[in-house]
C-alpha cells in the first residue's frame, strides 16, 4: 500500500529521530526547521529539505510539528509562509508539540474552519524513547483522524492513546505527565542528596533503590547521569519550566493546588540562575546539594 506523504517540522532532540524512525519505515518525509543543522541531519537520513512550512505542507499528506511552545505552533501553522498558506483540504497536521490546551483547540478551530484535520499528540519518553520509537504517545482529536493517522504513530511510541474527540485532550493528558515526572525528578535529587549527606556509597545506594519500590523511569534516567555529574539533556531544564508553567496556568485556571509542581518550578528558577537553563533536568540536584552544605561539584 502507497504510505502517505509526511512532512516533518521541528527537528531538535525529539524531532531528529523521530524523523528517522519514519524514514526507516519507510515514509517519504519533507522537512523543514528555522535551524538549518537540523534540516542536514534529516536529508542525511533520506528526507528532502523543504523551503518553508508552507513548502512542507504542499508536498504532504499530514504535517507532523515537534515545536518548543505554543509561540512556534501558531508560527509555524498559521504565520507567514505557515502550513496553513501551503496545505489543501483533508491534508491532517499533527501537533507533537507541548503547548497549551487552549491553543491546540484555537489552532484546530481554524484548521477546520479551512477544511482541514488535526490531531494534538504529544509525547513522553525522552529522548531515548524517540530514536527508539517507544514513546508514549496522548493523543486529542476526532476518532476518524486517529485511527487515520495510528499507522504512522505507532511508528514513533509504543503506547499510542485516544483520549478523546476534542483536540486538547492530548495535550491536558501531556500536562498530568508532566506533572508526576516533575515530581518524581525532585524524588530522584533529594534520595540522591540524603544519600551523598549520609556518606554513602552513592553506585551502591542506586543499586539498590532501583531494584525495588522506588524503581522508575526518572531514576534509571537520571541516576547514572546524576551518579557522572552529566548535566547533558535529556529533556533541558528550560523547556520543563515551559510545560511548568502551562501546568500552573491550566491549574490556576481550573482552581486545583499543586505544591509539590510549585515547589520544583521554584528551584529549576536556582538552577537557572546557574546559567544551567539548557542542561538536563538531573540539574535540580544542585540546588539541594547547596541547601544540604554538600560541595557540588562540576
Amino acid at each position: 500500500m502507497l504510505k502517505k506523504r509526511l512532512g516533518f517540522i521541528g527537528l531538535g532532540i525529539m524531532g531528529k529521530p523521530m524523523c528517522k524512525n519514519l524514514i526507516d519505515a519507510g515514509y517519504p518525509v519533507t522537512v523543514w526547521d528555522r535551524v538549518r543543522p537540523g534540516m542536514d541531519e534529516c536529508v542525511g537520513y533520506g528526507a528532502v529539505a523543504g523551503s518553508s512550512a508552507k513548502d512542507v505542507a504542499e508536498k504532504s499528506d499530514v504535517v507532523i510539528t515537534m515545536v518548543t511552545a505554543s509561540v512556534d505552533v501558531e508560527e509555524v501553522v498559521l504565520g507567514a509562509r505557515g502550513i496553513l498558506e501551503g496545505a489543501r483540504p483533508g491534508m491532517v497536521l499533527v501537533d507533537m508539540s507541548t503547548i497549551s490546551p487552549r491553543v491546540a483547540k484555537e489552532t484546530a478551530a481554524k484548521l477546520n474552519g479551512k477544511g482541514l484535520k488535526m490531531l494534538d499528540a504529544p509525547v513522553s519518553g525522552g529522548d531515548t524513547g524517540a530514536r527508539e520509537g517507544t514513546l508514549s504517545i496522548m493523543v486529542g482529536g476526532p476518532e476518524e483522524v486517529f485511527k487515520e493517522c495510528l499507522p504512522i504513530l505507532e511508528v514513533l511510541g509504543k503506547n499510542v492513546i485516544h483520549m478523546g474527540e476534542e483536540n486538547g485532550a492530548g495535550q491536558a493528558t501531556k500536562l498530568c505527565n508532566q506533572v508526576i515526572g516533575a515530581v518524581n525528578v525532585l524524588a530522584v535529587c533529594e534520595g540522591f542528596t540524603l544519600a551523598a549527606k549520609s556518606k554513602l556509597d552513592m553506585g551502591k545506594m542506586f543499586s539498590a533503590v532501583r531494584a525495588g519500590a522506588a524503581a522508575s523511569f526518572q531514576l534509571d534516567d537520571l541516576g547514572p547521569r546524576i551518579l557522572e555529574r552529566d548535566w547533558e539533556p535529556g529533556f533541558m531544564v528550560k523547556t520543563a519550566q515551559k510545560d511548568l508553567r502551562l501546568v500552573m496556568e491550566v491549574a490556576g485556571d481550573l482552581g486545583v493546588s499543586l505544591p509539590g509542581v510549585s515547589l520544583v518550578h521554584q528551584l529549576h528558577h536556582a538552577v537557572e540562575a546557574e546559567g544551567f537553563g539548557e542542561k538536563g533536568t538531573q540539574a535540580l540536584i544542585r540546588p539541594l546539594e547547596k541547601l544540604a552544605g554538600i560541595e557540588v561539584r562540576k
